[in-house]
């Protein structure tokens, strides 16, 4: 079949999709429990009740084990694993990043996953881990790419094929492999390698892998973040344009008595109290969870419970437009996630060309909303308003209004706008009563713009105190006339 991705709605670079393999629509962004079929530490018969749509598995731990690999060639994948969705299948090169090698060739190891009636199948792509020398990153990459190229000769059925992104932390290497990749249309495109980066704290470093990538591949087909599997992290890579993950945390996490929540992870013995309301928490308190025969299951299911309540708060925040208000909430949860954030916004002029226009309301929720796509895109258009005679730049309506031929509303961290506009978004802005100095810095910057571009009108300042203490604000009365130092005469 041709696989088909549908985007219903967007926002920021992330969206809503569908997309259809040969065992039914996935409706995107979705993560997919990673199913090890020789640990059954939850049924996946039960995936679907979780809210999982789709699977992924191991076809090289298939491939190695001969009751698995029987019952998968004869019976097909979907009877072994006893789940009736769409399955992914990676092909063995975990293993290879662990371990250095695998008793498999690409050939084998994609015509297997065909053979077993995998719903996508991943080539045996190099995983090059962070901080490598260029040399060796660059010719693993050509590696991967000859063999991802070369699996698109043998898929010739319904099965879909991935085309992984590799390239280490070189973007200028994410980026040929993403265009590369981009030509040959695979039907989804993991970006690897990138567990080190997660483990170890590196969001931002994350953020730049992933946009590179962006960058490079066709903006209508699927991604899919490989690895990625607590949901601290998903709103931002959603943001990015991550449309898939797949998790294994919420089982290794139970292993490890470690409990999920969105903002990170605690570990049970230290938890008295359950901050949750899944039906697993609902149902035992912590106490109880601790002391039952069957403790790592429970752990398991309410981490499987919050992963896919993650899910849902990301659509449903792309679908009322405020995904980034969600992303700024999540990034302050730990200190790495915030430098994660700041990194994002570095490519607020990319992200720019993506987000809608119009949404509902903004909402200012700390200092980097002024780093926002759409404060990025007012400034680029500052040179739209044509503005001559007399005008009024104020916060809030004063005497005599109708006297000026323009009245601006200030608003950090937009700057000033037409009055006309204030209920239109972004201008209907929610912001605090009292602004930081970077979003007051960045507004007043925006003024000077626009009066620059402006030299035939005569400007007039109202502003209160908040706003004029900042060292921008000496600059703007430059070429604008603030009313508390006129005469009253000419008021």
């Amino acid at each position: 079949m041709t696989a088909v991705f549908e985007i219903l709605q967007k926002d920021a670079a992330g969206r809503i999709g569908r997309l259809h393999t040969p065992h039914g629509v996935v409706e995107t962004p979705t993560v997919m429990p990673v199913i090890n079929p020789n640990i059954n530490t939850i049924p996946s018969s039960e995936m679907h009740q979780f809210g999982a749509q789709i699977l992924i598995t191991n076809s090289y731990i298939i491939s190695r084990k001969d009751k698995l690999r029987n019952v998968a060639l004869e019976k097909g994948l979907h009877h072994l694993l006893d789940f009736d969705g769409p399955i992914m299948t990676d092909s063995g090169s975990f293993q290879l990043s662990v371990y250095g090698d695998v008793e498999v060739t690409n050939e084998q190891i994609i015509k297997f996953q065909k053979n077993i009636g995998s719903d996508i199948a991943v080539p045996l792509d190099i995983p090059t881990p962070p901080d490598v020398s260029y040399k060796r990153a660059e010719g693993e990459l050509e590696t991967t790419l000859e063999r991802v190229i070369a699996a698109k000769e043998i898929v010739t059925d319904n099965m879909l094929l991935a085309g992984p992104v590799q390239g280490s932390t070189y973007l200028d290497l994410r980026a040929h492999s993403a265009k590369t990749l981009s030509k040959h249309a695979f039907d989804v495109y993991p970006i690897g390698a990138v567990v080190p980066l997660m483990e170890s704290y590196r969001y931002a470093d994350l953020v730049d892998v992933v946009i590179s990538s962006k960058k490079g591949l066709d903006p209508v087909k699927p991604v899919h973040l490989f690895g990625a599997g607590h949901p601290m992290m998903f709103a931002l890579a959603v943001a990015m344009g991550c449309d898939l993950f797949d998790s294994a945390a919420y089982a290794l996490y139970a292993k490890a008595g470690r409990y999920i929540t969105v903002t990170g992870t605690s570990h049970l013995k230290d938890l008295q109290y359950l901050p949750c309301n899944c039906p697993v928490c609902s149902a035992h308190t912590a106490s109880e969870i601790k002391s039952a025969f069957n403790s790592t299951e429970l752990l398991a299911r309410h981490n499987l419970y919050v992963t896919f309540a993650e899910i849902r708060n990301i659509k449903q925040a792309i679908r009322e437009g405020n995904l980034l208000e969600l992303v700024e909430q999540r990034c302050r949860s730990h200190p790495s996630m915030l430098s994660a954030l700041k990194r994002l916004y570095n490519y607020s002029p990319w992200l720019e060309r993506l987000d809608p226009f119009s949404k509902s309301t903004f909402f200012y929720t700390g200092p980097e909303s002024s780093k926002r796509p759409e404060v990025a895109r007012f400034k680029e258009r500052l040179g739209r308003f044509n503005l001559d005679g007399k005008i009024l730049i104020r916060s809030k309506s004063v005497k005599d209004e109708a006297t000026y031929d323009h009245v601006l509303n200030f608003k950090p961290p937009f700057g000033a706008y037409p009055v006309e506009l204030s209920e239109v978004y972004p201008f209907n802005a929610e912001i605090p009563d009292e602004m930081d100095p970077g979003a007051i810095g960045v507004a007043l910057q925006n003024v000077i713009g626009l009066i620059s571009k402006n030299r035939n009108g005569l400007f007039y300042l109202n502003l209160p105190k908040q706003y004029t203490v900042h060292p921008l604000y000496e600059d703007l009365k430059k070429n604008a006339i603030p009313l508390d130092e006129m005469p009253n005469e000419n008021l």
